[in-house]
């Protein structure tokens, strides 16, 4: 949902002995945590070591002789799901490359859809919006899903059954903020717009400051017209801090999922005209991986249907608040759950 970049291209091809080649891209993608060569190189990630064996998922190694690679954009909640993917592969037998990390929304997409990735955890209102460019959300979750699953097909792009995880974009205010201007609603944010406009400052990621389904579509929807004088652009990790300090700003642009929602005591104003779109997490698999390994689906289908917002707060604070490796929490909850041993 974060850092739109320009995105990768590429060819999708097999070598003897079923190991991928990577082909060269017109445009250079460069990843964290990956190592890219320009021209016509190999782009890599990092190989997944871990010791595993199948729990819940993965008994009798379906996916044994496959080579897979799971990507995820550059964000925590994103980095942890791509984990829980990888490490699903992994026990069900599978060679599995970490992309995760890739920066901005379009890349990681591109980077399954090409082939250059073979799957990852992506987001209906993402798809929605900013891939698919529609402008009005579908209200009901399953069919924001079906709509986008159905026109992704044809982007060579298969969507399985979605999470009830939905990681929306909200607006919060602090304790102080919000007795002191009354503010529980976006609409009551519009009125105080209206009355006191200087009141109305955000702190805002870059990406959602622009976005049709971000800042600028909220405040058309609501009614607000928001000076860029009074909007501050910063890393979404200072957001948070900064909304609850209330120093730069009174209003900030959260996650429902996030950990440091609840452990910074922000409050979450209610979009009470539903402008947000759903944000339900479900795995994105590129359609001629899951053509070959249509096993995939059996070892995804009892994660993906235990992630719930509960869930994605708990394991996304145990990176942002207390500050653990996103592998080490996915491999502990995976364990946890019993779906790995």
């Amino acid at each position: 949902m974060r850092g739109l970049t320009p995105g990768v291209s590429g060819t999708r091809a097999r070598a003897a002995g079923s190991r991928r080649a990577r082909r060269c891209a017109p445009t250079a993608l460069v990843l964290a945590g990956a190592l890219t060569l320009s021209g016509c190189g190999l782009v890599s990630g990092s190989p997944m070591t871990d010791s595993l064996k199948p729990g819940k998922i993965g008994k009798g190694r379906p996916l044994k002789g496959a080579e897979l690679t799971v990507a995820s954009k550059e964000f925590t909640e994103q980095i942890v799901l791509g984990q829980i993917m990888g490490l699903a592969f992994k026990a069900a037998g599978a060679e599995v490359i970490d992309r995760t990390s890739i920066q901005g929304s379009i890349g990681a997409r591109e980077a399954v859809r090409s082939g250059t990735a073979d799957g990852m955890y992506e987001y209906t209102g993402t798809s929605w919006i900013t891939y698919l460019g529609h402008t009005e959300p579908i209200v009901d979750p399953r069919k924001q899903w079906e709509a986008v699953r159905d026109e992704d097909a044809r982007e060579g792009l298969t969507w399985l059954p979605p999470s009830s995880l939905d990681n929306t974009y909200a607006i919060a205010v602090n304790e102080q903020v919000q007795r002191k201007y009354g503010v529980h609603t976006l609409s009551d944010m519009a009125k105080l717009e209206k009355e006191d406009p200087s009141a109305v400052t955000v702190c805002s990621e870059n990406e959602f400051a622009s976005r049709e389904d971000g800042l600028r579509g909220m405040a058309r929807a609501y009614g607000m017209q928001i000076p860029s004088s009074q909007v501050s652009k910063m890393s979404g990790g200072v957001v948070y801090t900064q909304t609850a300090a209330g120093t730069s700003c009174n209003f900030g642009e959260v996650f429902m999922t996030d950990g440091r929602v609840k452990a910074l005591g922000l409050k979450v104003l209610e979009d009470d005209r539903k402008f947000f779109p759903n944000y339900n997490a479900a795995p994105e698999i590129n359609t001629a991986t899951l053509k070959r390994y249509p096993q995939i689906r059996e070892v995804l289908a009892p994660i993906t249907e235990k992630l719930d917002n509960d869930v994605a707060q708990e394991l996304n604070a145990r990176v942002d608040v207390d500050g653990e490796d996103p592998h080490s929490v996915a491999l502990d909850w995976m364990k946890e759950e019993g779906f790995i041993e």
